[in-house]
């Protein structure tokens, strides 16, 4: 009798185990054995206490040693590890999981030389679950297909630049004048129709978050409504083939005059299409029904393009506003980058930063064609907390005051 009630219980927690484990669609999915692939997934359903840790790409794949649950890379296999940049998961609705698969050129570089080297010409993406409680490490995997860049590869985004002619690092445009030409220079994978929208934020709107600047594609379904919405300028509906490289122009560039002055945003927003390269199937996973359009997708963000509206800037005037914004941007290195536009007769610029007593803290000289500076590093270490103000001044070759813009609040993370 207790013999039987132990085999019993061994059965029970043995079909417990097997109902809570996660599984994934697809399970399998054609990738470009040349240049870099991203895929959206959806795994599900994720038992309470559970959440993703890293993901890998491998050679081949073992059965994961008890009591962790499914097959995890097997030693002396593994391509790479999912770069924390190219991470964008997020927990879906219904005790869902969104992954976006994006394979780097390293790890698509190394199991195309492992087939090439007799091996399979396939490799596997492992996702593993840890649990909070003590549970079991669930590993979840997904068979990658080395094929071509064409129509049976999922239809994704791998690159995207944004470019308009300008050299400078900042554009400004004369108040009432058109928008810069902007064209974006899109890669992509598979075949699809490339749908989506130019908007625009103007000065006073609150900039995007970073979910807003993904592909709707690359985020939950539940929460792609959510993307924050903006003055729309110009749609675009394009048909891709499979020849991976599209030029994707802003046409409504000549038609829209800005009349505000300060500081514009050209955002890029792609819309999710139908694609059945990669479609998730939310009931093989248990977690909704339907299937999710991922059509679009990317790894990444969408290019920015930052422009600014100004009055008349040829020669400036004695105290005329070069800067219509109350602080410049981050720089590259966190620090501020100051930007202005070019004075007719200036042979150089000087860049001042005054405290709230007036005294000039920084300064900095830039020579003829040089519009823009980023201060050094430690620029906030020194003076964060203070109340600064800064201006920028044209010098004719002889050294002698041309013009002078009106202070600006210099303001961190603005």
């Amino acid at each position: 009798m207790k013999k039987t009630l132990a085999i019993g219980t061994l059965i029970f927690l043995f079909c417990g185990f097997a109902a809570a484990q996660i599984a994934v669609n697809p399970t399998g999915v054609n990738v470009n054995s040349q240049n870099p692939t991203s895929v959206f997934l959806t795994f599900g359903p994720i038992p309470a206490g559970y959440s993703p840790a890293e993901a890998q790409w491998c050679g081949s794949i073992s059965p994961a040693p008890p009591p962790a649950i499914g097959n995890r890379c097997a030693p002396g296999t593994i391509y790479g590890t999912l770069p924390a940049r190219l991470n964008i998961s997020a927990s879906s609705g219904n005790a869902g999981f969104t992954d976006i698969m994006g394979i780097p050129s390293s790890v698509v570089r190394r199991a195309y030389q492992a087939a090439a080297g007799g091996g399979d010409s396939g490799f596997f993406y492992v996702r593993r679950f840890v649990s909070a409680s003590g549970g079991p490490d669930q590993f979840v995997a997904v068979t990658c297909r080395m094929a071509g860049g064409g129509a049976r590869v999922p239809f994704a985004l791998t690159n995207v630049e944004l470019e308009t002619g300008n050299p400078e690092q900042i554009v400004f445009v004369k108040k009432g004048g058109p928008l810069p030409n902007i064209t974006a220079n899109i890669k992509y994978n598979g075949t699809g129709r490339l749908r989506g929208r130019w908007e625009v934020v103007q000065p006073g709107e609150d900039d995007p978050e970073p979910r807003d600047l993904l592909t709707e594609a690359s985020i939950p379904v539940e929460q792609r409504p959510l993307q924050r919405r903006y003055t729309e300028i110009a749609r675009f509906s394009h048909f891709l083939p499979p020849v991976g490289e599209f030029k994707l122009e802003l046409e409504a560039g000549k038609s829209l005059s800005a009349v505000a002055e300060g500081r514009y945003l050209i955002l890029l927003r792609i819309e999710a299409v139908d694609d059945k390269e990669s479609s998730s199937n939310l009931a093989s996973v248990g977690v909704g029904n339907g299937t999710v359009r991922s059509g679009a997708v990317a790894s990444f963000p969408m290019p920015v393009f930052k422009f600014f509206v100004v009055g008349n800037v040829a020669g400036w005037g004695k105290t005329g506003d070069l800067v219509q914004t109350n602080a410049p941007i981050p720089g590259a290195n966190g620090s501020p980058l100051f930007a202005w536009p070019a004075h007719m007769d200036a042979e150089s610029y000087r860049i001042s930063v005054s405290n709230f007593a007036g005294e000039v803290v920084f300064s900095a000289i830039t020579p003829k064609g040089v519009l823009s500076y980023t201060a050094p590093s430690w620029f906030w270490q020194k003076f964060d907390g203070q109340k600064l103000k800064w201006k920028v001044t044209a010098f004719d070759p002889e050294g002698n005051q041309l013009a002078e813009s009106s202070p600006k609040d210099l303001l961190r993370g603005i």
